[in-house]
């Protein structure tokens, strides 16, 4: 939405289709909301209280969003036949930008509408915005997303990505069974469109949420991969709300922030997790601003806690009494906390989380500790490590200036390279011959094949020419022993 924001404001006519209605708006955008069925919604909400109730790394979270929690991905096909949709046919475009999660099926809808795609996620690159864009993936330097690891990396993590990056090319494998099952089910009597496999190679630009400079890890981007990390960054912050501003600023000694996402609920966590956690904060001299949904069943009523169902995190962010930022390490919220310089705690949950708070901790922009095993005394020797050692403010606000210092903000990015695509008709010329090259002919393997049957093929006649001069000279040798003995 941040990016389809500043494509507005910089005057382009933007059409958005969402499952919710977003936070982030701009009045020139038309929108167009689908939302999820009351059973989709029941069926995520128990599995994301599952995840929160047990660890979860990226693999795990994968093989959840390919069985219990398919759900996200059928829902996402779901829009395809909705009419609310179908209408968007009715108007000429210029360029689909796709909001990426495991949808590669929406991707006919620009083959139908004959225009360009331009992917935008908010991750960072990985292997499957590599294989989208041709990406090198480089194993032996470049960290699997779901490792952590310090560059360059030693024999044993070495060998650990790889086998992460084999067990996610076979996760693939099974994902697009999925994907190609969604995409029959829809488009399967279509004759004018090609396969979902072709479909991808209509992908010019991918629009990741990173800024490999400062936040590392070194790698090679080819040009079709474009870094808008901090896009949901306001320039400029925009005015809180009465209550939360007038809380904020009457923080004379600091304010907490505690957020654990969009997607898990605070009210699905443990209640004896919630326990140690509200205890903790009632007790600390910052206030505390607290994301909780349900307000009329909250951990307990003290003066220095503010419950709120939806909190506009980056301007609580951007104020300068907040102190510290309790986060569950979602990629954005962390970009959002080191933009303002913020230090953190982190307690994350499943799929990058544990990644991205660890990486955080290794960085010194704070601490990470387990969710389901904190105790009261962890917690408050966290928190009380954070907001009392200048160490991990002085180290976000480096990090600040150094994220901030390049030639355009993520959001004149974003406008330069939609406007470039669409003036050179999709920019074809941006992308890696890689697209278009099979895993044969990519990784040259037949060119090692017929370099390998030349070298085969030549040991084999020099062995045989070798037998068959051993043999004549043998023989030769036993005839002049022969005449001599005679």
């Amino acid at each position: 939405m941040s990016t389809a924001k500043a494509l507005a404001e910089a005057g382009h006519n933007v059409t958005v289709v969402s499952m919710m209605k977003p936070k982030v708006m701009h009045k020139d955008i038309h929108l167009i909301v689908i939302p999820v069925t009351e059973e989709q919604q029941r069926s995520i909400e128990e599995q994301m209280a599952i995840m929160a109730g047990r660890k979860n790394s990226v693999l795990d979270t994968m093989s959840r969003f390919l069985n219990s929690l398919d759900v996200m991905i059928d829902s996402q096909a779901d829009v395809l036949t909705d009419p609310r949709f179908l209408r968007i046919y009715e108007t000429k475009f210029d360029l689909m930008i796709l909001g990426y999660f495991l949808n590669d099926f929406q991707l006919a809808v620009a083959a139908k509408l004959k225009v360009p795609v331009i992917l935008d996620g908010l991750m960072p690159p990985n292997f499957i915005t590599d294989a989208f864009a041709g990406n090198p993936s480089e194993l032996s330097y470049v960290p699997h997303m779901a490792t952590i690891a310090t560059q360059p990396m030693g024999f044993l993590k070495r060998t650990e990505n790889l086998a992460l990056h084999l067990f996610s090319k076979y996760m693939s494998t099974i994902l697009e069974s999925k994907l190609n099952h969604n995409y029959e089910k829809i488009y399967g009597g279509d004759k004018n469109l090609p396969s979902l496999k072709e479909l991808r190679k209509n992908i010019t630009l991918v629009f990741t949420g990173s800024h490999l400079i400062s936040e590392g890890p070194i790698r090679p981007l080819v040009p079709a991969i474009i870094e808008t990390g901090g896009i949901q960054v306001k320039d400029k912050p925009d005015p809180l709300p009465e209550d939360i501003g007038q809380f904020l600023n009457k923080s004379t000694q600091g304010a907490v922030f505690l957020s654990l996402g969009s997607n898990i609920k605070s009210s699905t966590v443990k209640p004896e997790i919630v326990q140690i956690i509200f205890k903790v904060l009632s007790g600390l001299k910052e206030n505390v601003i607290w994301k909780w949904e349900d307000l009329d069943n909250t951990p307990g009523n003290v003066t220095n806690i503010l419950y709120k169902t939806w909190l506009p995190q980056d301007d609580i962010l951007a104020h300068p009494n907040t102190k510290l930022f309790i986060t569950h390490a979602g990629k954005g919220g962390i970009t959002e906390s080191q933009y303002h310089g913020v230090p953190m705690v982190a307690l994350p949950v499943f799929a990058d989380q544990p990644g991205n708070a660890a990486q955080m901790e290794r960085s010194g922009f704070g601490l990470a500790l387990d969710l389901l095993t904190i105790t009261e005394d962890s917690f408050r020797q966290a928190l009380k490590e954070v907001l009392e050692n200048d160490k991990y403010s002085e180290t976000a606000r480096k990090f600040s200036t150094l994220y901030r210092d390049r030639p355009l903000t993520a959001k004149q990015t974003v406008v330069y390279w939609t406007e470039y695509v669409l003036r050179h008709r999709g920019a074809p010329h941006l992308q890696s011959p890689a697209v278009h090259m099979s895993f044969i002919e990519l990784n040259n393997l037949d060119v090692y094949t017929v370099i390998a049957s030349i070298v085969i093929s030549f040991l084999l006649l020099a062995r045989l020419v070798g037998k068959f001069l051993w043999s004549k000279l043998f023989a030769k040798a036993n005839t002049s022993a022969a005449k001599k003995n005679q």
